[in-house]
């Protein structure tokens, strides 16, 4: 059984303009995430950067091109990339989001929103699965925003969510800005929709600030965590304590330091979560053998109903 290498406490997301201020200053890190997709060509951060980070910090993979939700082919020469890159700087697990971003070949810069139905679920866990038996482990799955719903869905987020992870054997991020965005967008209640998500299953925790345009939030990850977020995530740490978090922060880069004080603020309530826990907090592979959804099943017996 594959089990990741282990991960705690709060991580920022690696940026190319901060790389080289975090080799030099070495700042009190538990692990960095990198943006695959920005590491598989020639170009960017240099792979003698990435091993200089490696020595000091342990780094995980997250992707926005695997399109599983798609119904176009997979492009197993990305995943190929993929891999490759796990294996040369040992990253302790690979994400991608719950979503769908290419249809008949065009690929979308944007994640595309899944209906959610008992076909999608299917659909999607396959495609899962047979990246999983590629990869020689589970990924992670991402909830991601949406800007629109669809009228047909037969379920609910949570119970799509529970549904793929029994189907597929995955693993989750919970991403906390993505759940409130959501909820402002359409009314959608976040707290209610944590307590229903498989915990045990949740290996990562994403936090990052939004924008507003016209009324409507807008996942940019171009300001600080906001306070409602962060009221959710404390929650989300008091129900499984100790879950390991990342700082997102993709565009108006701020200085380094920002990012750093968002991460010990993060690791403050996470250092409280665990410190309150009516137990003491096992490792992830202790926590993760709590869920009985672990090797999968069948849809049917998942569903309410």
């Amino acid at each position: 059984m594959y089990l990741a290498k282990p991960i705690q406490g709060a991580g920022i997301g690696l940026r190319s303009a901060h790389i080289q201020q975090i080799i030099k200053d070495k700042p009190k890190l538990p692990w960095v995430e990198l943006l695959a997709d920005n590491h598989l060509s020639s170009g960017g951060v240099t792979a003698a950067n990435l091993h200089a980070l490696r020595q000091h910090y342990p780094i995980t993979l997250h992707c926005v091109s695997m399109a599983l939700g798609s119904i176009d082919p997979i492009d197993w020469d990305y995943m190929k990339k993929i891999k490759t890159l796990a294996k040369n700087f040992e990253a302790s697990w690979i994400s991608d989001h719950i979503c769908f971003t290419s249809a008949g070949g065009h690929h979308s810069h944007d994640l595309l929103p899944l209906p959610y139905t008992e076909e999608a679920v299917l659909h999607l866990a396959d495609r899962i699965k047979q990246v999983q038996d590629f990869m020689g482990q589970p990924l992670l799955m991402e909830n991601a925003t949406s800007y629109l719903r669809f009228r047909h869905n037969t379920l609910s987020e949570a119970q799509f969510i529970n549904a793929l992870v029994a189907e597929s054997g995955c693993e989750l991020i919970c991403d906390v800005n993505n759940l409130y965005v959501n909820q402002q967008n359409h009314g959608i209640d976040a707290m209610s929709l944590i307590s229903q998500l498989p915990l045990a299953s949740i290996r990562e925790i994403h936090l990052a600030g939004f924008d507003t345009f016209d009324g409507l939030l807008i996942d940019a990850h171009n300001n600080p965590v906001s306070e409602p977020v962060w009221q959710l995530f404390s929650a989300l740490q008091a129900l499984r304590p100790g879950i390991a978090t990342q700082i997102e922060w993709d565009s108006q880069l701020p200085d380094l330091a920002v990012l750093l004080a968002e991460a010990k603020k993060a690791q403050a309530i996470i250092d409280t979560a665990v410190k309150s826990a009516p137990q003491p907090v096992g490792d992830y592979a202790s926590n993760n053998n709590q869920s009985p959804d672990r090797a999968g099943g069948a849809l049917t017996n998942k569903l309410p109903g």
